[in-house]
């Protein structure tokens, strides 16, 4: 199982990436950190600075064939860079059009508002986007952990750190079918 993690070179929410990562690698699978720019990205703890951790590949050099899914970690900036980046952006789309599972938690759907990808799919986030999903076609939902396989592929969201146990078991299970 390789998994792609698609981050902006700073503004990761750290639980939300390390976390993940972990499960991954719990799980037999390989993680990649894929950025838009190479070197290291800055992860946060909320507002504070915390660690970096190397790029593997940048969005120019990953193939969404070479992977089986893809998470989106959160962080309010991290997404928020992303959706300004064509290439980030066409690279989520890609998952999608390749009918690959996404998982996606806390800010990371804002990602997946500016992919067009939310359209008639029901999904959870930080609250503060509930605006936008809806704005955007989708269905929010106040979950823990959502699946919405209503769509060309399974999309996996959770809203917060707090849900980031279930959100690991639902998506490293959801990666392996």
């Amino acid at each position: 199982m390789q998994v792609a993690f698609l981050v902006a070179p700073e503004g990761i929410e750290q639980v939300e990436l390390t976390e993940p990562w972990q499960a991954v690698i719990d799980a037999g699978g390989t993680p990649k950190l894929v950025s838009t720019e190479s070197g290291r990205v800055q992860a946060f703890n909320h507002l504070d600075k915390a660690d970096t951790f190397p790029v593997d590949r940048t969005v120019d050099q990953a193939q969404v064939g070479d992977f089986d899914g893809l998470v989106l970690p959160g962080g309010v900036a991290n997404p928020d860079a992303l959706r300004m980046d064509e290439k980030a952006v066409a690279f989520v789309r890609g998952f999608f059009d390749a009918g690959k599972p996404v998982a996606a938690i806390c800010h990371a759907p804002w990602t997946l508002i500016e992919a067009d990808v939310v359209r008639d799919r029901t999904l959870t986030s930080w609250p503060s986007l509930q605006t936008d999903i809806r704005n955007a076609g989708g269905t929010w939902v106040d979950e823990q952990v959502k699946v919405c396989t209503g769509g060309p592929n399974t999309l996996i969201t959770s809203r917060k750190p707090d849900d980031l146990k279930a959100f690991c078991e639902t998506f490293v299970a959801e990666f392996q079918r």
